[in-house]
């Protein structure tokens, strides 16, 4: 509608016409925009808010000021800064374009064709690809955070274990005198490569991993800055070694090193977040409880967890049923079904208005109203 047919529409009426046409217009326009909910998306193991703004700042002077400058191929400020906070010499630290990656490289350098890489299942999907990749076979352990299990599906062509700890997806948690036996237990050819990208979010028992590092040098600890920093988008991660690690972590490394502005991020994220990281630890830990209390009142089991997830298994419906049904309320969850598991969803913690709308509509798909 141009400017003159709008005013042509009020022609020949009063001015209280105009003034109810008008109000009508307006509450329409309201009606419209009420109606209009975005869709929430716990599908994603990614923090749903903006990071830190000096980490946002850091990252922006970096990439306006210095991205005709060749950055330092070791990153050897951000390795420093983590050996530091991890009591570990610079040259067992390596870092990357996140954990993944990380892990990939690692698990190209281990294994070979004919060799064994066991994970705890299900679990992280990366893990089955990378033994692949490397010409290797991976080897699904049902249950494996049973350190017996675990061990008992240990061969001679067995050279590696993927541990995601605390699980993705089921949330699962070996505490540290735990992942001590299993690596006092585990045969001299078996390296373990321990995956704590969602470490952060622990309360149960906040072990130091790192702390096993000196007496197991077959321990490999990967970590990320994509999920409780909210730095998804930078790409960046690390792994930390035992003594003997140096040359297989410096292997691990990708070839011309990370970019400036995730060095200089990364450095601010690591100097500047740790206040924020408690707030984020503890709002999960609180949406965790009451998301469990909540769900013992519908048909579903959901199983504790330490992880910003919980594991979903509702009764009489598949897994993929009930993600359907949340998406037509515009819940996102991740169907089990990713991970060969028809019978779970995985649901992401974040607020307190989100687990309202989730409970809201977990209600209206499980027929609980």
């Amino acid at each position: 509608m141009g400017l003159l047919d709008y005013y042509r529409q009020f022609a020949g009426m009063s001015d209280e016409e105009i003034t109810e046409q008008l109000r009508e217009q307006a509450d329409e326009q309201r009606r419209r925009a009420l109606a209009r909910i975005d869709q929430l998306d716990l599908s994603r193991t990614t923090w749903h808010e903006l990071p830190h703004p000096d980490v946002v700042n850091a990252i922006t002077y970096a990439a306006r000021g210095a991205l005709n400058v060749q950055p330092d191929p070791t990153a050897e400020e951000v390795r420093r800064e983590l050996a530091r906070r991890n009591g570990v010499e610079p040259d067992r630290v390596v870092v990357g374009h996140g954990a993944g990656p990380l892990l990939a490289s690692a698990a190209r350098a281990l294994l070979g064709p004919g060799d064994e890489l066991l994970t705890p299942w299900p679990s992280y999907g990366l893990y089955p690809v990378m033994a692949q990749r490397a010409g290797a076979r991976a080897v699904p352990v049902p249950n494996g955070h049973d350190v017996e299990r675990l061990l008992a599906a240990v061969t001679p062509a067995t050279r590696a274990i993927a541990l995601c700890n605390p699980n993705d997806p089921t949330g699962e948690h070996l505490t540290g005198a735990t992942l001590r036996a299993l690596l006092e237990a585990l045969p001299e050819h078996v390296s373990l490569l321990l995956d704590e990208a969602l470490a952060d979010f622990v309360t149960a028992e906040r072990v130091e991993t790192a702390e096993l590092l000196d007496d197991h040098p077959r321990l490999l600890i990967f970590r990320t800055f994509s999920k409780i920093y909210g730095l998804a988008g930078l790409r960046a991660g690390y792994a930390l070694g035992g003594p003997g690690s140096e040359e297989l972590l410096a292997r691990s490394a990708p070839e011309l090193g990370i970019g400036l502005p995730v060095q200089i991020g990364t450095l601010e994220a690591l100097r500047r977040c740790d206040g924020q990281l408690a707030q984020r630890r503890a709002a999960v830990a609180a949406e965790r409880v009451r998301l469990l209390d909540a769900l013992h009142d519908l048909p579903v089991d959901a199983t504790p967890s330490e992880a910003n997830v919980l594991w979903v298994r509702p009764t009489g419906l598949t897994g993929g049923e009930l993600a359907l049904r949340l998406q037509r309320s515009g819940v996102l969850v991740q169907s089990g079904t990713a991970v060969g598991d028809e019978h779970h969803v995985r649901v992401t913690l974040q607020s307190a208005a989100a687990t309202d709308r989730l409970l809201d509509a977990m209600r209206t798909a499980l027929g609980a109203r």
